[in-house]
């Protein structure tokens, strides 16, 4: 698996926190098939798409995975910009529903699934962070991270894969 050399710089490793989170994304395998989809279809650029569900005391726990457009098209091999329409839609839609938007997934094209500066750039407190890697146009990996107290590096989240019906 190639890694290009800009995730190896101090200004990538400068974001990335030495200690994992203790939260957990627990996800339905159904969500994480489709978010591996969603990045294999839209290879060679970058997708991307919110978190539907609900935060508990251990992190959070996704019931739907929605895609957005990606509005960075000058950019769209290595940058996205989550369409704010989309995400308004999304938030309007979930009012009242016991559920709310609780993350921001997109894809790394031929890239580790690791956050960059540009990520930590939009990054927002609370939210987690999946991002699946795609190396010529296969899902490769899938990681979660979460922005941390200061605001200034990811801690890595684990991800717990279930059935719909656990």
């Amino acid at each position: 698996m190639h890694e290009p050399e800009r995730f190896r710089s101090p200004e990538y490793l400068a974001v990335i926190e030495q200690k994992d989170s203790s939260d957990r994304l627990q996800i339905p395998d159904a969500c994480l098939r489709q978010m591996r989809q969603e990045a294999e279809r839209g290879y060679p650029h970058e997708i991307c798409g919110l978190l539907t569900g609900t935060m508990n005391a251990s992190g959070w726990l996704v019931c739907d995975v929605r895609p957005v457009a990606n509005l960075n098209h000058e950019r769209a091999a290595d940058r996205f910009e989550l369409d704010p329409a989309g995400y308004q839609a999304i938030d309007r839609e979930l009012r009242g529903s016991g559920t709310e938007i609780i993350g921001v997934y997109h894809s790394h094209p031929d890239c580790p699934p690791r956050p960059s500066p540009t990520d930590l750039g939009s990054a927002w407190e609370g939210f987690a962070y999946p991002i699946i890697s795609v190396y010529q146009g296969k899902s490769h990996d899938v990681r979660c991270w979460t922005i941390n107290e200061e605001l200034s590096r990811f801690a890595a989240v684990e991800i717990v894969e279930h059935t719909a019906h656990e």
